[in-house]
């Protein structure tokens, strides 16, 4: 089936910028692949064209940073997770001060300017741990932005610290928090987290960590773990939620999806490939009108889907990423240095940037 019928039609409204419905999203969805990734290339080419000084359909950004999960303690068991560990597993840890400071020397001393924070939901570290964590590597490392402790540790958090979630973020950006990651999102589908993740924050809890950060001047990215449970209507109200939360909120930089990663977990499902994440990519392009900037998931999908995918709505080729423990846990190990990242950009067509955690260009 040729999509130009369906294409001329969704092109005029997406490129005129009007808001693409839930039922739309679902017609388009099942669109031919290559078509559809013309079309969310045209919109990424509309959105961008105003960026870094006129020259945003020419440059790809990346940023320079390492995964630091502090803890793999956790007490909410999700089945996709082959991370945690439990307080009486022997391979159980809390990070000690003195391996902090040598990770994050390594990542001062290759250019790293952002550090990503997260850990599972502990039920013993008490807030003192954190807050001195924050003050140490702000005052230690001030060049080095701290993005930490996505949505579902924050309602852990305030449940363990017993105090107000506003409270508890406050304090965390006063001692040095500059951004929350979108963990934990999985898909914001009630009926599907209680599957998959029944002791981790619902929806709306998820959501409200993030409009109360907001509130308070934080930014943060949002993000989508598919290829489970969930159904493609389930992937549409997710986007869906998080569109309604950027039209409240305006604190999302940026969206990231990937796949689900099947090794070593609890959770078993029929995995989808490359082609379900470059047409959910697509899809998030498209739909998610009020996001700038959407991240290519080569740790997922290898270097060469990760060129690919900047063909169908995506600008960002993520992290360098020293680090990366939660997701090669469940089979997943692919890595690159700065210079294959550039060289990725490159053969692609389009010019490596380096960025800091609010997509301002540094190099």
């Amino acid at each position: 089936m040729r999509i130009a019928p369906l294409a001329e039609s969704f092109a005029d409204k997406v490129l005129a910028g009007e808001r693409l419905s839930v039922a739309d999203a679902l017609a388009l969805y099942h669109a031919p692949l290559e078509e559809l990734g013309a079309l969310a290339n045209a919109r990424r080419q509309q959105i961008k064209a105003a960026a870094y000084g006129g020259r945003g359909n020419e440059i790809v950004t990346y940023i320079i940073d390492r995964n630091i999960n502090y803890t793999n303690i956790c007490n909410v068991y999700c089945k996709f997770c082959a991370f945690y560990r439990t307080e009486r597993d022997a391979e159980g840890y809390v990070i000690t001060r003195e391996e902090l400071d040598q990770k994050l020397q390594e990542l001062s001393d290759i250019g790293g300017v952002q550090v990503l924070l997260q850990g599972g939901h502990h039920p013993a570290l008490g807030i003192d741990w954190y807050l001195s964590m924050l003050n140490h590597i702000r005052e230690c490392f001030p060049k080095i932005a701290i993005h930490g402790f996505s949505p579902p540790e924050f309602q852990h958090f305030a449940e363990v610290f017993k105090m107000p979630l506003r409270e508890v973020i406050s304090k965390f950006k006063e001692a040095g928090l500059r951004s929350i990651p979108g963990g934990g999102g999985e898909i914001l589908v009630d009926r599907v987290r209680n599957q998959i993740a029944p002791r981790k924050c619902n929806t709306d809890q998820w959501l409200e960590v993030m409009d109360v950060a907001h509130s308070l001047g934080l930014t943060s990215s949002a993000t989508m773990m598919f290829g489970h449970v969930e159904t493609v209507e389930d992937r549409i109200e997710h986007l869906h939620r998080l569109r309604e939360q950027q039209a409240r909120s305006g604190g999302f930089t940026a969206f990231i999806c990937w796949t689900f990663q099947p090794e070593n977990t609890v959770l078993k499902a029929q995995t989808v490939g490359a082609t379900e994440y470059l047409r959910t990519l697509a899809i998030a392009r498209l739909f998610l009108d009020n996001f700038d900037n959407f991240q290519s998931s080569w740790v997922t999908q290898g270097p060469k889907i990760g060129q690919i995918s900047l063909e169908y709505g995506a600008n960002d080729f993520g992290s360098v990423m020293m680090e990366e423990n939660v997701v090669s846990s469940a089979g997943a190990h692919y890595a690159l240095q700065k210079e294959e990242i550039q060289t990725l950009i490159r053969e692609a067509g389009y010019e490596p940037r380096l960025r800091d955690t609010r997509y301002r260009l540094l190099d």
